[in-house]
């Protein structure tokens, strides 16, 4: 997938010292509606990020950066705060790649 950050990525170490980064990417298609003219459909995914990517996508990518992940699909399921159970559908990233041009800091 690519797409943009909706938020500046999370980095939490965990108790045994692993690191997950998690965010939100958002994913535009544009397409051509029945009336002719050209729309955007935005959809927003939950991205997990694990170990050394978490590390750079928390470092080198913030709110609104274009990136590109490769990754599975995981349906987890929970029960929130009234006991109402939830289920959540994230994607776990294998590989990430920073997109887009250098931004004032020199980063990209």
């Amino acid at each position: 997938m690519i797409g943009n950050l909706g938020r500046t990525p999370e980095l939490t170490v965990l108790d045994n010292g692993k690191k997950v980064s998690r965010f939100s990417l958002a994913t535009n298609e544009i397409f051509k509606a029945t009336n002719g003219e050209k729309t955007q459909k935005t959809d927003w995914h939950n991205i997990v990020v694990w170990g050394r990517n978490a590390e750079i996508i928390q470092r080198y990518a913030g709110k609104g950066k274009q990136i590109a992940v490769e990754g599975k699909l995981s349906a987890r399921s929970y029960q929130d705060k009234e006991g109402v159970k939830r289920v959540i559908t994230e994607v776990i990233v294998n590989e990430v790649v920073l997109l887009g041009s250098k931004d004032a800091n020199g980063t990209t």
